[in-house]
Formats: structure tokens, sequence, C-alpha cells
């Protein structure tokens, strides 16, 4: 049977972890992977977090399982610091939240659910639409799940900002069998977000449409706050009658190796919404059947307790500060090594990422003549620069273009 197998590509990104761990240069620079990192180079645990965790340690007393559902004091917490407390959606009782292995597992467990309510709607193959560019993954996970996955356009590589008019124009055709994956802040590998405006405008298309939104939402407070950031999944679950979320606690709370997230569905009423949990705590039976606790004891500890929140907020600051910091500084030092080419671009656009517009002959380049580590689209992560490297950095751009 084995025999059979060909073997699969590898993985850009883990690549790069092995290439950039094996490279003894002095000055190396990773800014492939998605992690948040400090001014040193480290992933560190946030002290919200680990007064949360010797709680936990304190506290806990059983190890058996929580149920499909996960934490519900979890679930009500990200739910309402997603959606917000008051929003008519949480008010009308049309919400219905599990918890996750992750995001990615919260995305699975939508594609699952998609397929599903896809089949008992209509003869054809459910299909999901997705931003181009998106995460490589979106699309290997939604087509393993059996949805095809098509794209729409949104970003404009050449002058560096969004394609929102053909975007538009595109969401404009899609017919309500489908559904549409909307990046949340800071979630865009381009670095691009739609402002309030915008939103407001791919909302009232969905309205139109009547396609159902996924909202893929990672990074809440990492772009300008975490109500800020969470204007367009707010005002998209008040306005349509049926919506997806997946969210994970990974980056803004930096449990990434916890794996915790959710998937939120948001029905037409509280009828419709019991109707559609029984269908997604079906899906979950059958991918995973329990999920992890340990990361949503963390997390429904911080959000439940006002001194321990305050504290997150306050970290989540400094994260958020830095990487804006760093956009700017990266555009600044460019201009200082005599780069022409204009990289404003870089200190406008929100979140850990940026497609930095260098070929890949040029990619290939910073790898092997200076150790700086990106993938072939030249999306960087914008955490992996600081003080100690920025110079070494612009320096080497500027010798390869």
């Amino acid at each position: 049977m084995f025999d059979t197998l060909s073997a699969m590509p590898s993985d850009p990104i883990l690549g790069l972890m092995t290439k950039y761990r094996e490279d003894s240069h002095a000055q190396k620079i990773d800014l492939g992977v998605g992690v948040y990192k400090d001014e040193l180079g480290h992933t560190p645990i946030l002290d919200c977090v680990k007064k949360a965790e010797q709680h936990r340690i304190d506290t806990e007393e059983t190890k058996v399982y929580i149920g499909p559902t996960g934490s519900a004091d979890f679930n009500s917490l990200l739910g309402e610091l997603a959606f917000g407390a008051d929003n008519p959606a949480i008010l009308a009782n049309r919400v219905r939240t599990v918890s996750t292995p992750g995001g990615t597992g919260a995305l699975r467990v939508a594609a699952d659910f998609i397929k599903r309510a896809s089949q008992a709607t209509s003869s054809q193959k459910a299909v999901i639409w997705v931003s181009d560019p998106t995460w490589a993954n979106h699309t290997g996970l939604f087509e393993a799940a059996g949805v095809e996955v098509k794209t729409y356009p949104y970003y404009d590589y050449d002058s560096k900002s969004l394609k929102f008019d053909e975007m538009k124009a595109a969401l404009s055709q899609i017919g309500p069998d489908d559904v549409v994956l909307l990046h949340a802040c800071c979630h865009n590998p381009s670095g691009m977000d739609l402002n309030t405006t915008q939103w407001d405008e791919i909302i009232e298309i969905a309205q139109q449409q009547g396609f159902t939104p996924l909202i893929d939402m990672a990074y809440q407070g990492f772009g300008d706050g975490v109500d800020e950031d969470a204007y367009g999944v707010r005002k998209m679950a008040a306005a349509v009658d049926n919506m997806i979320l997946c969210s994970s606690c990974s980056k803004n709370f930096g449990l990434y190796r916890e794996r915790i997230g959710a998937c939120s569905i948001v029905g037409k009423d509280a009828n419709s919404a019991n109707v559609a949990f029984s269908v997604l705590l079906y899906v979950v039976r059958c991918i995973y059947s329990m999920p992890p606790a340990h990361g949503a004891a963390i997390v429904e500890t911080i959000l439940g307790s006002a001194e321990l929140k305050q504290q997150w907020l306050n970290e989540l600051k400094v994260m958020r500060d830095r990487i804006n910091g760093n956009r700017s500084m990266l555009v600044e030092k460019l201009k200082e090594k005599g780069v022409e080419r204009d990289f404003s671009f870089i200190a406008k656009q929100k979140g850990m990422f940026s497609f930095l517009g260098v070929n890949p002959e040029q990619v290939a380049r910073l790898q092997q003549e200076h150790s700086i580590y990106m993938v072939d689209s030249s999306r960087i992560s914008i955490a992996g620069i600081g003080l100690g490297n920025v110079d070494y950095l612009a320096e080497s751009i500027a010798k390869v273009i």
C-alpha cells in the first residue's frame, strides 16, 4: 500500500527554519517564521500567562475530558472579545462557539462544517473563495476537506495596494451557496488590511449576495487595538444571517504551542444556531473528539480577571508598538542606505507581515550572500527586525537591488 505513495513537497517555511538553524553566519536574520519576537529575537511567555498558568497549577483538580465543545467559560469570554458583549448577534443568542486545537483546527472544523452544510442544501460541490494572496495552508486545508477553492483579487503587487474595486466586482458575482474567506486585522500575508469604510462596503455586498462570510482572525490587538481590530467581525456578525469566525490565541496571547483557538458560527436566529451547532459538534467528534484544555484555561483566567486582562492588554500593546515601530524603522534605514526605490508602503501596512517586493533571484541572493531568510514571495515577518540587525538588513537589501 505505502509503495504507491509519492513524496509530498516540503513546507517552504519549515525548510527555511532548518537552513537558518544550520547557518553559522554571525549576522543571520530569520524573516520567514510568523511568530512574534522581541528585540533579542526571543519569543517570550507573557507575564500574564505565567500568572494564569500558576493559577491553573494551583487549582486544577482533574485531567478528565472537557467535552467536544471545550470550556464554556473560554468559549463565552473569547466570543465576547471577538464579537463584543453588546453585539446584536450575541444579545439575540445567535452565536455558538467550540474550542479547537489552534486556529488551524478551527479552520478544519469550519471546512468540514461547510461541506456538510453544502451537501444539505445543494448537489454541487462546496466552494470557498479566498483572497489572492492568502496563506498556502488555506488552500490545502479546504481541499483536503473536500471543499473547492477559488480566488478573488486582493493585493496589487505593483502598486503595493488593495485591488479593492476588483475585489468588490468579484464578490458581487458570488451566490448564496458559496463561502467567502475574509482576513481580519493583520492576517493577510501582504500586510494590507481593509479599512472601516471598505469593510462597510464588503458587508453590504455580503448582505446583497447572501454568501456566507468566514472571517479568519489570529491577530486581534496587533493592528490598532483589541476593539478597533474587531470592527469587521462585529459589524458583519450584526448584519448577515449566517457567518463563521475562526480565531486563534497563538499570537495575541503568545500561546503558540498550546494550540488553542475557536470556531464560532452565527445563525439566523437561536433555533437555527442550535441546529448548526449540533452539526458543528458532530464534525468535532469525527475529527479530534475533544479539544485541549490547558491553553483555554490560561485564556479564560486572563479574560476573566480584570487585573490580568489589563496586564494582557498592556503587554499586547508593547508587541503592537514594537511591530509598528519596526515598519517605520526599516523604511528609514533603507533611505539612509541610499535605496531610491519607494518602500514607504511597509510603514503604512499593519501586523507582522509584508511583501518586500524583491524578486525570487534577489530573495535567493539575500539568503546565499547575506544569510537573510524569507520565502520566495519575499513575504517577511516584521517581528524578525530589530535595532541589532536593521542596519545589516537594509545594507543587504540595498546590495541586491
